[in-house]
């Protein structure tokens, strides 16, 4: 009996054993979803961010935006032709197609608290 060869999903030099854990490995972990959620309408400056954020490290931050940026999800412009450096974020257009996902996370996370508690995510 031949072993069926499993196809291993190949993106941005990483191997992925399938379609979900690709998706899990670009926007998995505790804060790159919550990065992608508060960029989707708006770009932001990074204090903005740790605004919105205020319980993610400094350092944290910054590695995961730096591999949300690496992923081809968002982009940092930065402005430099007068002091203070200003350094903006928002989601290209690759990004952009994660919207409807990034929305039923978040849905989802209002009904469970909405159905399982006393308070709302909105």
């Amino acid at each position: 009996m031949e072993k069926a060869e499993s196809k291993k999903l190949i993106f941005r030099g990483n191997e992925y054993p399938c379609c979900a854990s690709l998706t899990m490995g670009v926007i998995g972990g505790k804060w790159k979803t919550v990065i992608l959620y508060h960029l989707m309408n708006k770009t932001l400056r990074y204090n903005e961010l740790r605004k919105e954020m205020p319980t993610v490290t400094e350092r944290t931050l910054s590695l995961q935006l730096k591999a949300l940026e690496e992923d081809g999800l968002i982009k940092r412009k930065e402005y430099t032709t007068k002091p203070p450096l200003k350094v903006e974020y928002s989601l290209t257009e690759f990004g952009k197609t994660l919207i409807p996902l990034i929305r039923s996370i978040a849905e989802w996370g209002d009904y469970v608290v909405q159905k399982f508690s006393d308070q709302s995510c909105k």
